[in-house]
């Protein structure tokens, strides 16, 4: 795939849904995911990571089978490893995921910094199987381990004063080479990469803090060591590699609304009735199918956050 320079890339730029569809279809076809290194030849998966145990929790659990874990793992967005698709699986050797500290900080009572193994250790770990949309018009099922993030914000106690949640993810150039000055085909975002949430969503016993998928740690091209995971929101606003989670006055200006503010909003909800601009968002292709699905609002999730935005015009507020 060629990136072109140029001054500005939209996420939906990199990979154009058509084109991504007919590589699927193909791959699927073939039974295999195919990512061919220099001389032409497919490359192996990473190594699996280390298990990790948790309890399911059949209160948070999609009907629908999982996507497979050679597609979840090697088809990702991840933009500080670089704009193509299997990019994060070919360079995310490069992080270090331990040592890893995490500051909750910001308008709250008891701030403090979580060395990440001891940040694990502040609700039951537990397995959740959600849903995960992407802008671009594809969709995954994955086995999730992590706990409910309103279990740390309680931890650290939010002042009255605190109506929002920033996500701040590591900058690390020698980790992530996309940080890099120079590095070819990607500079519109801003690093850190940042996201955020009302927190009222981030309290939403569906938000959830995660460090495993699949009955293991987080593969580094899946957001190593820690990462969040809104299942009735597109997967953009899934931060990554957080090292800060902080409780501000104001709504956090988002790394994709900050590149493109007419393609990518706050709230960044699954709506059906909300076109991307350069295409429809009323069906989408699960990975591994052929067909394509109606699109559901807020990701199949209504019945658990709609009371979230009542009054509120949808698709102003996109």
């Amino acid at each position: 795939m060629l990136v072109r320079r140029g001054p500005l890339f939209r996420e939906s730029d990199v990979t154009p849904e058509a084109v991504y569809l007919n590589r699927r279809a193909f791959m699927v076809g073939l039974g295999a995911v195919a990512l061919l290194g220099p001389a032409g030849a497919p490359e192996a998966a990473p190594p699996a990571p280390a298990p990790l145990a948790a309890a399911p929790n059949p209160a948070y659990r999609l009907s629908d089978p999982p996507t497979k874990w050679e597609d979840a793992t090697m088809y990702n967005n991840f933009y500080e490893f670089g704009v193509n698709k299997d990019d994060p699986a070919k360079l995310a050797h490069t992080l270090k995921p331990r040592p890893w500290a995490v500051q909750v900080d910001g308008l709250v009572a008891k701030g403090r910094t979580f060395d990440v193994d001891e940040l694990m250790k502040v609700a039951p770990l537990e397995e959740r199987i959600y849903g995960l949309r992407c802008v671009e018009g594809w969709s995954m099922v994955i086995p999730w381990i992590g706990m409910p993030l309103a279990a740390v914000l309680k931890r650290v106690e939010p002042s009255s004063q605190a109506k929002y949640v920033e996500f701040t993810t590591l900058v690390d150039p020698e980790q992530f080479p996309a940080q890099r000055k120079g590095f070819f085909g990607f500079s519109s975002l801003e690093w850190p990469y940042t996201e955020g949430l009302r927190l009222d969503e981030a309290m939403h016993p569906l938000t959830l803090l995660t460090f495993g998928m699949y009955g293991k740690v987080l593969p580094n091209q899946n957001g190593a060591p820690v990462r969040v995971v809104i299942p009735w929101k597109y997967g953009f606003k899934s931060a990554k590699s957080i090292v800060r989670i902080r409780l501000v006055s104001e709504e956090p200006k988002t790394a994709w609304n900050k590149a493109q503010p007419g393609e990518y909003g706050f709230y960044s909800n699954v709506n059906p009735t909300v076109d991307h601009p350069r295409w429809s968002q009323e069906t989408e292709r699960r990975i591994g199918e052929f067909r394509r699905r109606k699109t559901l609002m807020f990701n199949g999730y209504a019945d658990q956050v709609a009371s979230l935005y009542t009054g509120m015009d949808l698709k102003k507020l996109y």
